[in-house]
């Protein structure tokens, strides 16, 4: 029997663990660009005996988008993928930049199509080098732990099951496979802060501190997120022992460390309607000094149009017409 190559037997491995708790008969869908790390993804899917359906994004932003849409269909079809969808999405309005507004609106695309489709999971083809980059990013935006965790390996119906493959073995899964992949020119373009970051700052990591880099950097955002989960459990059990009739209790509240206190503040501030994307660390910070750093100081203004302020020995929301 012919021996499989170690990056094809990678791939599979990884696809097989991510996939493992899942029954045998449950519909998997795989989001396909057609690049390498989503073919390799979708090829070792097919592979490990799933039923496996397939769909791809067309956001519209690069002319023969369509085309190449219609491409990945056209070869998931003949692969075998059953059901196969192309979902065309506009990203016109969305908030963010160009990278954030395609991603929202891919998000939306899939999560519609596993809804439609009845898709027990979907698979994204994220690998370790992505999850690098996401690390160094977040260093560069001085995110703190929860954007230091990097993508998460699972959340909802989405599963990253490569976040521990190099991307250079997906190429090399492909290749070994007889896959052709299409090279989206975004991955390249110096207007992207990850195609910056992927073409000039990794490459002169690896140079001067050594291949491993890339793994110790994905290691950081796993350890970094198994404990932010711990911590999101206490704040979590924070959250209920601060809740007053009014709003959170600030003797409470001052009781508690300071990594727990801000996640409590940051999720009662989503409770109380304050848009995740919006919400920033001086919000919370301004907050935070509403309890300990206390000197009459007036309503913190949130994001769409929410107030919060100090009344004697609570935190309380406020209408927009009292902070004004």
């Amino acid at each position: 029997m012919a021996r499989i190559p170690p990056p094809v037997a990678a791939v599979r491995t990884a696809v097989r663990r991510g996939l493992a708790d899942l029954p045998g008969d449950a519909l998997v869908l795989v989001a396909c660009s057609g690049g390498a790390d989503s073919l390799a993804l979708a090829s070792a899917a097919q592979f490990v005996g799933r039923r496996v359906g397939l769909v791809t994004v067309d956001h519209g932003l690069q002319e023969g988008s369509d085309r190449r849409a219609r491409s990945v269909a056209a070869w998931a079809r003949d692969a075998g993928f059953d059901p196969v969808r192309i979902a065309t999405v506009s990203v016109a309005g969305l908030p963010g930049g160009p990278e954030a507004a395609a991603r929202t609106a891919r998000y939306e695309a899939l999560t519609t199509a596993a809804a439609d489709l009845g898709a027990a999971a979907v698979l994204l083809g994220h690998t370790r080098d992505d999850q690098a980059e996401t690390v160094l990013l977040a260093l560069a935006r001085g995110a703190g732990p929860r954007g230091l965790s990097g993508m998460p390996g699972r959340r909802g119906i989405f599963r990253r099951p490569l976040l521990d493959v190099a991307r250079a073995d997906t190429r090399k899964a492909c290749a070994a496979l007889g896959l052709a992949p299409w090279e989206d020119p975004h991955n390249t373009d110096p207007a992207y802060a990850r195609s910056r970051v992927r073409s000039a700052v990794l490459p002169v990591l690896v140079d001067a501190l050594g291949p491993g880099v890339l793994g110790n950097l994905a290691r950081t955002a796993s350890l970094v997120a198994a404990d932010n989960e711990a911590l999101d459990e206490l704040a979590g059990l924070a959250l209920e022992s601060a809740r007053s009739p009014r709003g959170l209790s600030v003797r409470a509240l001052a009781g508690q460390k300071a990594a727990i206190r801000g996640r409590v503040l940051h999720r009662w501030a989503r409770e109380l309607g304050a848009p995740g994307a919006a919400l920033g660390f001086g919000h919370v910070v301004a907050m935070d000094a509403l309890v300990t750093d206390w000197h009459g100081q007036g309503a913190v203004h949130l994001p769409a149009g929410i107030g919060v302020a100090r009344h004697m020995d609570d935190l309380v929301r406020v209408v927009p017409s009292y902070i004004k």
